[in-house]
């Protein structure tokens, strides 16, 4: 059988899940699944993703460029370039055995071998950018791609088209309404509950697990209140449950990492989340109402951008890091005494997450590995 495309990308799920999105919305336009390939990077989630989704695959040894100047970065920078070389050489060997008419690059440096791989034997190239200010990943293969699928309007990478964010078909086909009783009855919440789903990105956040946890305790005895936090694999061995072992009102559940997330934005009454390109296309796309702290370390401030989008059109709350000590629980309180307030966020949130659930990035792939201008 002969290979469609090739989507390369991974390292982290802001990465990898997009790609799995992409190879969905490709299945969904006619293309077999078994006609899709991918490659990541070995220490990379996929390694962990990619398996169940049925997507053939393969995973380089590659590492992206450390800034920091510990001994262990120093380390793994000197080996960027010798493994770099030595995996687009693989890539390579790949491509000439899998020929595909075309290389999808989600970004990140796992991207990269098989960007320069694409280059070399004249494969077209496709790069798929869905944060607001572009990475330095992006911003290279742009150069070399024949189109650039963006997330928000107005980029700065070349040939951009406007496609929306690659979202999961399964969060894509949320409805609120009819799926909300269902996905609380998977997820053990109570019907009647004020829901609120925390999620810290793929890591984990410590300051926002100690927020939620100060937010826990005040409002232990309340039981019309249910949480759902992801403390992130790193953390929870050491997370502090502050009501573990109590006799306590609300519902509370601490998790490492959620792999059911369409069944929390299918129910939450809200949700408290980062800033990272995938979270602002999910939220989106099912309309959830939210209250968005973007990562004050993200390289060039892009999650604040990113929430930015939403929060500037009324379609989520952003709230800063270094107000989440003093605000959050204030926010949280003022949003669940105004049920308007919360359907409003939800309406627009969904009203800009039109160009999320149509899908057309796997019309513009389907046009460059065709030959066709975009």
């Amino acid at each position: 059988m002969t290979t469609f495309a090739v989507i390369a990308g991974g390292g982290t799920s802001g990465h990898v899940l997009p790609a799995i999105a992409i190879a969905e919305s490709l299945v969904d336009s006619g293309i077999d699944l078994q006609q899709i390939y991918y490659t990541g990077a070995k220490r990379g989630i996929e390694t962990e993703l990619l398996p169940p989704s049925g997507i053939r695959h393969s995973f380089f040894d590659v590492v992206g460029l450390q800034r920091s100047f510990s001994a262990k970065a120093l380390r793994n920078n000197i080996a960027f370039f010798p493994r770099l070389l030595k995996a687009r050489r693989s890539a390579v060997v790949l491509f000439k055995d899998e020929l595909p008419k075309v290389v999808v690059s989600v970004g990140g440096y796992a991207s990269l071998p098989a960007v320069l791989a694409a280059r070399k034997l004249g494969i077209p190239i496709v790069v798929v950018s869905y944060d607001r200010i572009p990475g330095r990943s992006s911003k290279l293969t742009s150069r070399f791609a024949q189109a650039t699928a963006v997330a928000f309007p107005a980029s700065e990478l070349r040939r951009a088209v406007m496609t929306g964010a690659p979202v999961r078909r399964v969060i894509r086909n949320i409805d609120r309404v009819q799926d909300r009783k269902a996905a609380r009855q998977r997820l053990g919440i109570p019907e009647g509950s004020f829901f609120i789903g925390v999620i810290g990105g793929s890591l984990g956040s410590l300051m926002l697990n100690n927020a939620v946890s100060e937010f826990v305790k005040e409002f232990k005895d309340d039981s019309q209140l249910a949480l759902r936090h992801v403390v992130g694999p790193r953390f929870m061995k050491s997370y502090a449950n502050p009501v573990a072992n109590s006799e306590v009102a609300i519902k509370y559940q601490v998790v490492a990492y959620e792999e059911n997330m369409a069944d929390i934005y299918a129910s939450v009454d809200l949700l408290i989340g980062r800033g990272g390109a995938g979270t602002i296309a999910d939220v989106a796309a099912a309309g959830v109402p939210a209250i968005l702290i973007p990562w004050q370390g993200a390289a060039d401030d892009h999650q604040t951008a990113n929430v930015k989008y939403l929060s500037e059109n009324g379609a989520a709350i952003l709230l800063a890091e270094d107000l989440v000590a003093s605000d959050l629980s204030k926010i949280i309180v003022e949003l669940r005494s105004d049920s308007e307030k919360l359907q409003q966020i939800s309406a627009r949130a969904f009203a800009i997450g039109e160009k999320n659930r149509q899908g057309t990035i796997a019309a513009v792939i389907q046009d460059v590995a065709d030959g066709r201008s975009v």
